[in-house]
């Protein structure tokens, strides 16, 4: 049994695939020069940065130039968010109150310089609906920001209609940008960038067995960046390019990108069954035993009466389980603003640990999980 056997934490990161990681490595020892460089061997790298840009855009279904190499989802994010200040010196960006700390606490950071920012609530089911979005728009919104998959719940976001209402309510007009970040999305559900009224949205290369530090924006129309350097990646993100991890997420793309995993859907649903069926368990939110549908396979929450969400990790984890209790992003702050935001209890808050899985993940893996899962909560909840 090897450590990926016992790893249900995929949602902070994936395992990488050695053989993508040893192909790009390879490739990127043999064109080690600058991108950015005049020369011929500038030129050899640059060719080789351009062609995994060709290959990412085939993946995603779009056109190259449309298409930005970063460090990761958290600067793919970050980009869209501070261009806001390039194009009016204040103004209201709406962001789902379910985001990841990437988006939110820019967003928050962006009230230091005079920006209004809303969180468009959540409903119980950890859902954003285009009603709520629309009841929060005011004259002067700028920018929407909803995340296609949540990073904690697995709770698909109706991006799509929140795109229609956009485009409807603003037919004529000038129309708030919609990004939506994609990085709990790619390779987990089928996404459709080329929908209307999607502008922009974020990716990374660690979430879909590739390495950190690699990520990809993608905007349908360019973007002014606020933070400028050498004008690398066309002017919207400086530094030199990280050649190996650029080749890489093409790699993983090509690979993972808009692939449904029906093993993983009845190996998610058996393992949820199961969950619903132990005594003083209570899947987070409750719904996903009644409409699996709007919930990714990937990510499923669930709370153990008298068990903390700590208790849970530690006690795994000395048998050699991985999970987590939320965000790897927010671990230390202990705090759960996800499921504050859908209104759970706070008892339910503190117990709720999240499985997740990936690509790899084998119905052996699952069902040793679920006996040890069975065993510690036989021991808190006997009666």
């Amino acid at each position: 049994m090897t450590d990926t056997d016992k790893y249900f934490d995929w949602a902070a990161t994936s395992p990488a695939d050695k053989d993508i990681l040893q192909d790009s490595l390879n490739i990127y020892l043999d064109n080690w020069a600058n991108a950015s460089s005049s020369h011929s061997l500038g030129k050899r790298s640059r060719s080789v940065l351009e062609e995994a840009r060709v290959r990412c855009a085939t993946a995603l279904g779009v056109k190259a130039e449309c298409l930005t190499f970063t460090s990761g989802g958290t600067e793919s994010d970050q980009i869209v968010l501070l261009s806001m200040l390039q194009k009016q010196k204040t103004g209201t960006v709406l962001i789902s109150s379910i985001e990841h700390p990437a988006v939110r606490e820019q967003a928050f950071a962006m009230k230091n310089c005079g920006w209004n920012v809303i969180q468009i609530p959540s409903d119980s089911r950890g859902i954003i609906t285009p009603a709520a979005v629309e009841k929060c728009l005011t004259e002067d919104t700028m920018l929407v920001c909803v995340m296609a998959v949540n990073n904690e719940t697995g709770a698909i976001q109706p991006i799509y209609e929140i795109a229609d209402l956009l485009t409807k309510k603003y037919d004529g007009k000038r129309k708030p940008k919609f990004h939506t970040d994609c990085v709990q999305a790619a390779g987990k559900i089928v996404l459709n960038l080329s929908y209307e009224g999607i502008d922009s949205a974020a990716f990374s290369a660690h979430k879909i067995c590739g390495p950190k530090g690699c990520g990809l924006l993608y905007s349908k129309n360019p973007i002014t960046p606020f933070l400028k350097g050498g004008g690398q990646e066309n002017g919207i993100r400086s530094g030199t390019e990280n050649l190996m991890g650029c080749v890489a997420i093409s790699k993983c793309l090509e690979r993972y990108y808009n692939k449904e995993n029906q093993n993983i859907k009845s190996i998610s649903e058996n393992f949820v069954k199961e969950l619903s069926q132990m005594k003083g368990c209570t899947l987070v939110p409750a719904e996903r035993i009644s409409s699996p549908e709007n919930y990714s396979p990937y990510v499923i929450q669930a709370a153990f009466e008298n068990i903390p969400g700590n208790v849970m990790l530690r006690a795994l984890d000395a048998q050699g389980f991985c999970i987590s209790t939320g965000s790897a992003c927010s671990a230390k702050k202990n705090s759960r603003p996800i499921l504050e935001a859908m209104n759970v209890k706070p008892e339910i808050r503190e117990n709720a640990v999240r499985f997740s899985f990936g690509p790899h993940t084998t119905k052996e893996a699952v069902e040793n999980l679920t006996e040890a899962v069975r065993k510690i909560n036989s021991q808190f909840n006997r009666n």
